[in-house]
């Protein structure tokens, strides 16, 4: 006999509790209260800074977390699941202590600024630290996702591959790549959308200097401290880019298994 309450009831509390936030963000702005936002001078260069450094950070983790990714979906051993853990620290420690963290490292004392500063970088407190702090915290959600998506992929496709004459660079951009792309697309957006919102490493690594390393979180932050409403303004544009992405992303996975499976 069926049950006369849907188990969907008992998802309505999390439902509430992740919904509430954002409608409260929308019901809260207006018109104006947009117009207002794109027009103050923080909006445009907080706007700029964010999408492309967080466009480099997302190129930087796929680039870099591709490899990792496969290597760790193929492996059992202890150290695949060391590496596991590793790659999940970030999520876990709160972003001030990445910063820090960062700060450490990179700080003319620090174990590579010192070499880094002997050629003439700086990183601290420019647009690459900015960058740095994203892909730190970023980097776990591709890498976890791409993850996933290349276990999915069955080892016999592989077989079949080599053995129909295509090397292990052709097996893995004809067969493996195009199998795991839910995973790849879904993780590049979760970490560019992470990386558009990262705010406590940034702030302590990076700084808050307007037109050079101030983020969208940042300037939201700053504009909290004089004027809600363009506060509010700033937040409503950022959670839409990222909604807009995540969106984005899970209309292409289909398209991209149509298309393969035509």
């Amino acid at each position: 006999m069926k049950s006369r309450f849907p188990t969907v009831l008992f998802a309505v509390p999390m439902i509430l509790i992740l919904a509430l936030p954002l409608l409260a963000l929308l019901m809260s702005s207006s018109p104006a209260t947009l117009i207002e936002g794109v027009q103050h001078p923080l909006f445009w260069d907080a706007l700029l800074l964010s999408l492309w450094t967080a466009t480099v950070s997302m190129a930087l983790v796929v680039l870099l977390g591709t490899p990792l990714s496969l290597w760790m979906s193929r492996r059992t051993t202890r150290l695949s699941r060391a590496l596991q853990q590793l790659v999940l620290v970030p999520i876990v420690l709160p972003p001030a202590v990445v910063g820090i963290a960062l700060l450490q490292a990179f700080t003319p004392t620090g174990w590579l600024g010192g070499v880094l500063m002997s050629i003439g970088v700086q990183v601290p407190f420019t647009p690459l630290a900015v960058v740095l702090a994203q892909t730190v915290i970023s980097a776990p959600f591709y890498i976890q996702s791409a993850t996933v998506g290349f276990r999915r992929v069955d080892p016999q496709y592989i077989v079949v591959a080599e053995t129909l004459g295509l090397s292990k660079s052709e097996t893995l951009r004809r067969v493996v790549v195009p199998l795991a792309l839910p995973g790849l697309v879904s993780g590049a957006a979760l970490a560019w959308a992470r990386a558009m919102g990262e705010f406590g490493a940034t702030l302590l690594f990076a700084g808050n200097l307007p037109g050079t390393t101030q983020t969208m979180p940042l300037a939201i932050y700053m504009a909290l401290e004089n004027n809600i409403r363009v506060s509010i303004a700033l937040a409503v544009f950022l959670a839409a880019a990222c909604v807009l992405v995540l969106g984005l992303a899970q209309w292409l996975i289909p398209l991209s298994q149509r298309q393969r499976g035509a």
